[in-house]
Protein backbone atom coordinates (compact mmCIF):
# COMPACT_ATOMS: atom_id res chain seq x y z
CA UNK A 1 0.00 0.00 0.00
CA UNK A 2 2.82 2.39 0.89
CA UNK A 3 4.59 1.67 -2.42
CA UNK A 4 1.36 2.37 -4.32
CA UNK A 5 0.97 5.73 -2.55
CA UNK A 6 4.59 6.66 -3.30
CA UNK A 7 4.19 5.69 -6.94
CA UNK A 8 0.92 7.63 -7.26
CA UNK A 9 2.33 10.73 -5.56
CA UNK A 10 5.52 10.86 -7.64
CA UNK A 11 3.51 10.27 -10.80
CA UNK A 12 1.09 13.09 -9.98
CA UNK A 13 3.95 15.48 -9.22
CA UNK A 14 5.60 14.66 -12.55
CA UNK A 15 2.35 15.16 -14.48
CA UNK A 16 1.56 18.39 -12.63
CA UNK A 17 5.01 19.86 -13.30
CA UNK A 18 5.07 18.91 -16.98
CA UNK A 19 1.50 19.98 -17.76
CA UNK A 20 1.92 23.24 -15.82
CA UNK A 21 5.12 24.06 -17.72
CA UNK A 22 3.42 23.35 -21.05
CA UNK A 23 0.43 25.55 -20.24
CA UNK A 24 2.32 28.41 -18.57
CA UNK A 25 4.48 29.46 -21.52
CA UNK A 26 6.66 28.22 -24.34
CA UNK A 27 9.73 29.22 -22.32
CA UNK A 28 8.73 27.15 -19.28
CA UNK A 29 8.01 24.16 -21.56
CA UNK A 30 11.42 24.40 -23.24
CA UNK A 31 13.27 24.92 -19.94
CA UNK A 32 11.61 22.01 -18.11
CA UNK A 33 12.00 19.70 -21.11
CA UNK A 34 15.69 20.68 -21.25
CA UNK A 35 16.03 19.77 -17.56
CA UNK A 36 14.36 16.42 -18.22
CA UNK A 37 16.71 15.94 -21.18
CA UNK A 38 19.76 16.61 -19.01
CA UNK A 39 18.62 14.06 -16.41
CA UNK A 40 17.82 11.52 -19.13
CA UNK A 41 21.25 11.97 -20.72
CA UNK A 42 22.86 11.42 -17.30
CA UNK A 43 20.77 8.28 -16.70
CA UNK A 44 21.54 6.92 -20.17
CA UNK A 45 25.25 7.57 -19.65
CA UNK A 46 25.05 5.41 -16.53
CA UNK A 47 23.31 2.63 -18.46
CA UNK A 48 26.01 2.51 -21.15
CA UNK A 49 28.88 3.35 -18.75
CA UNK A 50 29.87 6.61 -20.39
CA UNK A 51 31.05 9.91 -18.92
CA UNK A 52 31.05 13.06 -21.03
CA UNK A 53 29.83 16.64 -20.84
CA UNK A 54 29.72 16.92 -24.62
CA UNK A 55 26.24 15.36 -24.86
CA UNK A 56 24.72 18.12 -22.71
CA UNK A 57 26.46 20.86 -24.68
CA UNK A 58 25.40 19.26 -27.96
CA UNK A 59 21.77 19.17 -26.82
CA UNK A 60 21.80 22.84 -25.75
CA UNK A 61 23.35 23.92 -29.05
CA UNK A 62 21.05 21.73 -31.16
CA UNK A 63 17.84 22.94 -29.47
CA UNK A 64 18.90 26.59 -29.79
CA UNK A 65 19.78 26.26 -33.48
CA UNK A 66 16.67 24.23 -34.39
CA UNK A 67 14.30 26.63 -32.61
CA UNK A 68 15.90 29.56 -34.40
CA UNK A 69 16.01 27.81 -37.79
CA UNK A 70 13.14 25.31 -37.77
CA UNK A 71 12.62 25.53 -41.55
CA UNK A 72 16.12 24.81 -42.80
CA UNK A 73 17.87 21.76 -44.20
CA UNK A 74 19.56 21.02 -40.87
CA UNK A 75 16.19 19.99 -39.42
CA UNK A 76 15.60 17.60 -42.31
CA UNK A 77 19.07 16.09 -41.94
CA UNK A 78 18.83 15.64 -38.18
CA UNK A 79 15.30 14.25 -38.50
CA UNK A 80 16.50 11.74 -41.08
CA UNK A 81 19.38 10.61 -38.86
CA UNK A 82 17.05 10.34 -35.85
CA UNK A 83 14.45 8.25 -37.68
CA UNK A 84 17.00 5.96 -39.35
CA UNK A 85 18.64 5.40 -35.95
CA UNK A 86 15.25 4.60 -34.39
CA UNK A 87 14.44 2.15 -37.18
CA UNK A 88 17.81 0.46 -36.73
CA UNK A 89 17.24 0.15 -32.97
CA UNK A 90 13.82 -1.34 -33.76
CA UNK A 91 15.48 -3.85 -36.09
CA UNK A 92 17.98 -4.80 -33.37
CA UNK A 93 15.07 -5.27 -30.96
CA UNK A 94 13.01 -7.44 -33.31
CA UNK A 95 15.98 -9.46 -34.55
CA UNK A 96 17.15 -9.92 -30.93
CA UNK A 97 20.60 -8.57 -31.77
CA UNK A 98 22.62 -6.96 -29.00
CA UNK A 99 22.93 -3.18 -29.27
CA UNK A 100 26.66 -2.55 -29.56
CA UNK A 101 28.43 0.45 -27.99
CA UNK A 102 31.97 -0.63 -27.22
CA UNK A 103 34.03 2.56 -27.28
CA UNK A 104 33.48 6.19 -26.26
CA UNK A 105 32.94 7.29 -29.84
CA UNK A 106 30.09 4.84 -30.41
CA UNK A 107 28.58 5.70 -27.01
CA UNK A 108 28.63 9.40 -27.86
CA UNK A 109 26.99 8.78 -31.24
CA UNK A 110 24.34 6.57 -29.67
CA UNK A 111 23.54 9.16 -26.99
CA UNK A 112 23.17 11.90 -29.60
CA UNK A 113 21.01 9.87 -31.98
CA UNK A 114 18.84 8.16 -29.36
CA UNK A 115 18.47 10.79 -26.61
CA UNK A 116 19.64 14.22 -27.80
CA UNK A 117 17.96 14.33 -31.23
CA UNK A 118 14.73 12.80 -29.88
CA UNK A 119 14.48 15.44 -27.15
CA UNK A 120 15.12 18.12 -29.78
CA UNK A 121 12.05 17.03 -31.76
CA UNK A 122 10.01 16.68 -28.59
CA UNK A 123 10.76 20.38 -27.99
CA UNK A 124 9.88 21.28 -31.59
CA UNK A 125 6.51 19.46 -31.80
CA UNK A 126 4.31 22.30 -30.43
CA UNK A 127 6.00 24.97 -32.55
CA UNK A 128 4.52 25.81 -35.95
CA UNK A 129 6.73 28.59 -37.25
CA UNK A 130 6.61 31.30 -34.57
CA UNK A 131 3.41 29.93 -33.05
CA UNK A 132 3.42 27.80 -29.89
CA UNK A 133 0.48 25.38 -29.60
CA UNK A 134 0.32 23.84 -26.12
CA UNK A 135 -2.71 21.73 -27.09
CA UNK A 136 -0.63 19.74 -29.59
CA UNK A 137 1.98 18.50 -27.12
CA UNK A 138 -0.67 17.96 -24.42
CA UNK A 139 -2.64 15.81 -26.86
CA UNK A 140 0.45 13.72 -27.64
CA UNK A 141 1.05 13.23 -23.91
CA UNK A 142 -2.59 12.23 -23.40
CA UNK A 143 -2.26 9.63 -26.17
CA UNK A 144 0.94 8.27 -24.62
CA UNK A 145 -0.63 8.01 -21.16
CA UNK A 146 -3.81 6.45 -22.58
CA UNK A 147 -1.82 3.83 -24.48
CA UNK A 148 0.36 2.95 -21.48
CA UNK A 149 -2.56 2.84 -19.05
CA UNK A 150 -4.91 0.70 -21.13
CA UNK A 151 -2.12 -1.58 -22.36
CA UNK A 152 -1.45 -2.30 -18.68
CA UNK A 153 -5.14 -2.65 -17.70
CA UNK A 154 -6.12 -4.86 -20.64
CA UNK A 155 -2.92 -6.88 -20.42
CA UNK A 156 -3.30 -7.50 -16.70
CA UNK A 157 -6.92 -8.61 -16.97
CA UNK A 158 -7.04 -10.33 -20.36
CA UNK A 159 -3.44 -10.83 -21.47
CA UNK A 160 -2.40 -14.41 -22.28
CA UNK A 161 0.07 -14.17 -25.16
CA UNK A 162 3.39 -12.48 -24.49
CA UNK A 163 4.42 -9.64 -26.79
CA UNK A 164 8.19 -9.73 -26.27
CA UNK A 165 8.91 -12.03 -23.36
CA UNK A 166 12.72 -11.85 -23.61
CA UNK A 167 12.71 -8.08 -23.03
CA UNK A 168 9.51 -7.28 -21.13
CA UNK A 169 7.80 -10.39 -19.71
CA UNK A 170 4.70 -8.49 -18.54
CA UNK A 171 3.72 -7.01 -21.91
CA UNK A 172 1.10 -8.97 -23.84
CA UNK A 173 -0.35 -8.90 -27.35
CA UNK A 174 -3.81 -8.33 -25.87
CA UNK A 175 -2.46 -5.39 -23.87
CA UNK A 176 -0.85 -3.92 -26.99
CA UNK A 177 -4.13 -3.99 -28.93
CA UNK A 178 -6.02 -2.68 -25.89
CA UNK A 179 -3.70 0.31 -25.76
CA UNK A 180 -4.02 0.81 -29.53
CA UNK A 181 -7.83 0.72 -29.54
CA UNK A 182 -8.19 3.14 -26.62
CA UNK A 183 -5.56 5.44 -28.15
CA UNK A 184 -7.58 5.62 -31.37
CA UNK A 185 -10.73 6.36 -29.34
CA UNK A 186 -8.83 9.11 -27.51
CA UNK A 187 -7.60 10.46 -30.85
CA UNK A 188 -11.25 10.76 -31.91
CA UNK A 189 -12.11 12.69 -28.73
CA UNK A 190 -9.07 14.95 -29.15
CA UNK A 191 -10.14 15.81 -32.71
CA UNK A 192 -13.39 17.27 -31.35
CA UNK A 193 -11.62 19.76 -29.09
CA UNK A 194 -8.22 20.27 -30.79
CA UNK A 195 -9.08 21.23 -34.34
CA UNK A 196 -5.66 22.12 -35.72
CA UNK A 197 -5.64 18.63 -37.32
CA UNK A 198 -8.50 16.63 -38.83
CA UNK A 199 -10.08 13.51 -37.35
CA UNK A 200 -8.16 11.26 -39.75
CA UNK A 201 -4.87 12.95 -38.86
CA UNK A 202 -5.47 12.57 -35.12
CA UNK A 203 -6.28 8.89 -35.61
CA UNK A 204 -3.06 8.42 -37.61
CA UNK A 205 -1.13 10.24 -34.86
CA UNK A 206 -2.79 7.97 -32.26
CA UNK A 207 -1.65 4.88 -34.19
CA UNK A 208 1.89 6.27 -34.49
CA UNK A 209 1.98 7.01 -30.76
CA UNK A 210 0.66 3.58 -29.79
CA UNK A 211 2.81 1.44 -32.10
CA UNK A 212 6.05 3.46 -32.06
CA UNK A 213 5.65 4.25 -28.37
CA UNK A 214 5.44 0.54 -27.51
CA UNK A 215 8.59 -0.12 -29.52
CA UNK A 216 10.33 2.76 -27.72
CA UNK A 217 9.41 1.27 -24.36
CA UNK A 218 10.84 -2.09 -25.43
CA UNK A 219 14.04 -0.54 -26.83
CA UNK A 220 14.76 1.20 -23.53
CA UNK A 221 14.00 -2.07 -21.71
CA UNK A 222 16.55 -3.77 -23.97
CA UNK A 223 19.21 -1.23 -22.98
CA UNK A 224 18.44 -1.83 -19.32
CA UNK A 225 18.43 -5.61 -19.73
CA UNK A 226 21.84 -5.47 -21.43
CA UNK A 227 23.09 -3.36 -18.49
CA UNK A 228 21.40 -5.76 -16.03
CA UNK A 229 19.42 -3.02 -14.27
CA UNK A 230 15.71 -2.61 -13.57
CA UNK A 231 15.28 1.18 -13.82
CA UNK A 232 17.21 4.02 -15.45
CA UNK A 233 17.30 5.88 -12.13
CA UNK A 234 15.62 6.45 -8.77
CA UNK A 235 14.48 10.07 -9.05
CA UNK A 236 10.80 9.06 -9.21
CA UNK A 237 9.88 6.64 -6.39
CA UNK A 238 7.90 3.72 -7.74
CA UNK A 239 8.52 4.72 -11.36
CA UNK A 240 12.30 4.68 -11.73
CA UNK A 241 14.12 7.40 -13.61
CA UNK A 242 13.10 10.25 -15.88
CA UNK A 243 14.22 8.24 -18.91
CA UNK A 244 11.79 5.51 -17.85
CA UNK A 245 8.98 8.11 -18.11
CA UNK A 246 10.15 9.42 -21.48
CA UNK A 247 11.14 6.19 -23.26
CA UNK A 248 7.94 5.97 -25.35
CA UNK A 249 7.62 9.71 -25.91
CA UNK A 250 11.22 10.08 -27.11
CA UNK A 251 10.85 7.31 -29.68
CA UNK A 252 7.54 8.78 -30.87
CA UNK A 253 8.69 12.42 -31.12
CA UNK A 254 10.59 12.36 -34.46
CA UNK A 255 7.87 10.29 -36.17
CA UNK A 256 5.08 12.61 -35.01
CA UNK A 257 7.18 15.63 -36.03
CA UNK A 258 7.71 14.07 -39.47
CA UNK A 259 3.99 13.43 -39.89
CA UNK A 260 2.66 16.83 -38.79
CA UNK A 261 5.33 18.87 -40.60
CA UNK A 262 6.06 16.93 -43.82
CA UNK A 263 3.14 14.58 -44.50
CA UNK A 264 -0.05 16.38 -43.50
Amino acid sequence: MRNLLRRSLSGLIFVFLFVSAILYSKESFVILTAIFAGISIWEFHKIIHFKSLASYLFFAAAVFLLLKNSDNYAVVGILGINIISSLFLSYQLISKKEISYQDDRSKMGLTIRYIVFSFCFLVLIPFQGDQYNAATILSILLLIWTNDSFAFIVGKNFGKRKLFVSISPKKTIEGFFGGLIFSIATGYLISIYVTNYSLINWIVIAVIVSVIGTIGDLVESKFKRQANIKDSGTIMPGHGGILDRFDSLLFVAPFVYLYINFII
